[in-house]
């Protein structure tokens, strides 16, 4: 059993050393500390991978195994003195370098005033730094010496005495003088550097510190202990996560690894969970052994109320809150992914976002999304938005999970005109502690006695202040530093243009829906002109006419239509631009006679004439407003024309489309007045014309998917002609 475990760890071990050197020989080593890395990483895996084929009786010479013991200690050696060398030739250079430019500066009057020779002990302090550090280069240099040295003896006694006390006893020096050289490492390393190298070095302290342990524990009772040796596999695979993390930390030497944040917060919640697991686990076994007859039902009842307690753990917010801190303290450079949190606010901005409950937040208002993704930022679980009103103030515009108080605040607040002179965001515990530190400012007392509200947050666009967002205390303890400060500021930035961008879109259908409305009014009124002209004629003709019984009867006809043509206007005018009516199958005759007929006043009488296969041709359109646009054309041709004129009405079938012509011989238009003038709203040669009849006439046919045509010749005519596509030639039911 302890051999197949001991297969396992160093198989483990070589799987994952492996893993480690594939990755950082892609991404490519930048210089000899890194090739060194790499090498060492690489020699660890084939170690590794020739012990597991040993212990699991596979034709490996003890040799190999000898060889590589020897070789993955002197790999590691080379790479500690090596970086330790580099350090002490990059401490040595800049300390010449300050001495000269010291005695460059200084000049013969340096002790002038300076009795004690101040710049004279000052560069005898510069040149002992540099005569230490450079004994510190040749001490590096001979260890190299020296861990060859080790190196072979290891290799060379365990060739001839393998697992004798001689062997033993080269492998603790060699363990012993590989943590010298990491103490030395270590220490020589500066303060500010040594961030960069504490995964490093815990990872080369347990990897050296069980080799001593081992080694000595086996020097002492003259045996190796199988149970030491069968975890040693193990032991060394549980360090490549430490390598990885130091060789992405370490930029002199590190080969671009980079890891993703979410893939660390996953992993780190599993092993967390793991562990929590392995130790009920056992708390469980310890139950069952001493708890008697009972021992089995405290066994399940510890074992359920564990899963119980990780469940709880894993779905709360908090404990993931502190876990992301965590890890964002102690495994990146950054407390941010930049390029993962700006995708998650665009998304969230955009409306894409998954929600609390995985879908999508578009059907949130903008300024709610905002709140969330500034407050995602801290790990804040609540927060508000002010945002600029039209009367000067700044009114709360939406709350996310916020219960407190949200007064309006005054344009002339002293917050906001801090805020818009320094830009700053105001944590309000500091505000509370240091007033002065925020120039003494007053915060509405609403916004400053709530315990929970934490940060104000200015949305900023250029240098204007179009709003803030009040932001709850973080779920878990968040230091408000100089990165917390820039992220929320870049953040409120597009916020801000989020929020400038809804309103000038507001603005703009605003401004739309009015030029619609305007359009739409100038089109009524033409209508109501068109009719007004014609009760106009009908009333001018009554003196003459009021006792003859057919000019009566188009007298009742004439009021019956406008009336209803009115009552379609005002419906027009409630429902907007829109009809009511949806388009349905009109036959062309009836809306060319209704058209007609409505007109029998005019003078020329229009003059009507269908061909055979038009009768019964059907259009999509809207009855009334087809009738409008042909009475319209033919409205006008009756104004071109003089009394004695002619007007000709005609319809005719052309293939798949029917062709509506009204043409007169009146005063007709010339080329330029067709091309620059006919067609453009509000341009009109009549006394008391709108100006947009022959546009509205245009538009709404080419709605219909047809066009309307015009030739002309002055003094000669003109010819309006309408082509529409056909509907079926059978007639609705």
């Amino acid at each position: 059993m302890v051999i197949d475990l001991a297969v396992l760890g160093y198989a483990a071990a070589a799987l994952a050393f492996f893993a480690l050197a594939i990755l950082l020989l892609v991404r490519g080593a930048p210089n000899a500390t890194g090739r060194l890395f790499v090498a060492a990483v690489l020699v660890e895996a084939i170690w590794a991978s020739a012990i597991a084929a040993a212990i699991g009786r596979w034709p490996v010479p003890l040799a190999v195994v000898a060889i590589g013991e020897s070789a993955r200690l002197f790999l590691w050696l080379l790479f500690m003195l090596t970086m330790l060398r580099s350090a002490g030739g990059a401490r040595t250079g800049p300390s010449d370098a300050t001495v000269a430019g010291a005695q460059a500066r200084a000049g013969p009057d340096a002790r002038i005033g300076n009795p004690a020779g101040t710049a004279s002990a000052s560069a005898s302090a510069s040149a002992a730094n540099a005569n230490d550090e450079s004994a510190l280069v040749r001490a590096a240099n001979a260890g190299v010496v020296a861990a060859a040295t080790i190196a072979a003896a290891v290799v060379a006694i365990d060739l001839l005495a393998f697992g004798g006390r001689a062997a033993l006893i080269a492998k603790v020096i060699a363990a012993v003088f590989a943590l010298v050289c990491l103490e030395q490492l270590y220490r020589n390393t500066p303060a500010s550097s040594r961030w960069s190298l504490k995964f490093l070095s815990l990872a080369l302290l347990a990897l050296f510190g069980y080799d001593l342990a081992m080694y000595s524990e086996a020097l002492l009772f003259a045996r190796t202990n199988p149970a030491l040796w069968g975890a040693r596999g193990f032991a060394n695979a549980l360090l490549v996560p430490l390598f990885a993390i130091a060789a992405a930390r370490n930029r002199e030497w590190r080969l671009d690894i980079t890891v993703s944040r979410q893939v660390v917060f996953h992993s780190a919640t599993l092993f967390v969970a793991g562990l929590y697991l392995i130790m009920m686990a056992g708390g469980g076994y310890w139950v069952r052994l001493f708890g008697g007859e009972w021992g089995e039902v405290a066994q399940a009842l510890f074992v359920f109320a564990a899963l119980i307690g990780l469940a709880v753990a894993l779905l709360s917010g908090t404990v993931r809150a502190r876990l992301r801190v965590f890890l964002a303290k102690h495994f990146f450079s950054y407390r941010y992914d930049y390029r993962t949190e700006w995708l998650k606010l665009t998304e969230l901005l955009a409306g894409a976002a998954p929600g609390s409950t995985g879908e999508p937040v578009s059907d949130a208002p903008l300024e709610q999304r905002a709140v969330q993704g500034l407050a995602a930022l801290v790990e804040s679980g609540s927060g508000a938005i002010w945002v600029s009103a039209e009367g000067g103030a700044f009114e709360c515009a939406a709350r996310w999970q916020f219960h407190g108080d949200a007064p309006a605040v005054a344009e002339s607040a002293q917050m906001l005109e801090f805020m818009r002179a320094r830009q700053w965001i105001i944590d309000l515990d500091e505000w509370r502690a240091r007033p002065d530190a925020y120039d003494g400012i007053d915060i509405p007392a609403p916004l400053a006695r709530g315990s929970e509200n934490w940060l104000v947050v200015p949305l900023l666009l250029r240098d204007t202040l179009i709003g803030f967002v009040l932001l709850a205390r973080a779920l878990a303890p968040v230091k408000v530093d100089w990165e917390v400060r820039d992220a929320l500021k870049a953040a409120a930035r597009q916020v801000a243009g989020y929020l400038e961008m809804k309103r000038a879109l507001e603005a703009l259908v605003q401004a739309q829906q009015f030029d619609s409305f305007n359009r739409m009014s100038a089109f009524v009124v033409h209508d109501l002109k068109n009719l007004v002209a014609q009760l106009s004629l009908l009333m001018g003709n009554a003196a003459r006419h009021r006792d003859n019984p057919e000019f009566q009867r188009d007298m009742i006809d004439t009021v019956e239509n406008v009336l209803a043509r009115m009552q379609g206007l005002l419906m027009q005018l409630r429902s907007g631009t829109t009809p009511i009516e949806k388009p349905a199958r009109v036959r062309i005759a009836r809306a060319v006679e209704a058209a007609v007929g409505a007109r029998r006043s005019l003078r020329p009488v229009p003059q009507v004439s269908f061909s055979d296969e038009i009768e019964q041709s059907l259009v999509r359109a809207h009855g009334d407003r087809l009738e409008r646009v042909i009475g319209h054309l033919v409205q006008n041709a009756a104004e071109a024309t003089s009394g004695d004129g002619h007007i000709w009405v005609r319809a005719r079938r052309e293939g798949e489309q029917a062709v509506i012509e009204v043409e007169d011989d009146g005063k007709g238009m010339s080329e330029r007045f067709i091309r620059e003038n006919l067609f453009r709203p509000f341009s009109s040669t009549k006394e008391h014309g709108m100006g947009i009849g022959t546009f509205e006439s245009r538009e709404y046919i080419r709605e219909l998917g047809g066009r309307l045509e015009v030739t002309s010749r002055e003094h000669e005519g003109t010819t309006f002609r309408i082509v529409l596509p056909l509907e079926s030639s059978e007639l609705a039911a």
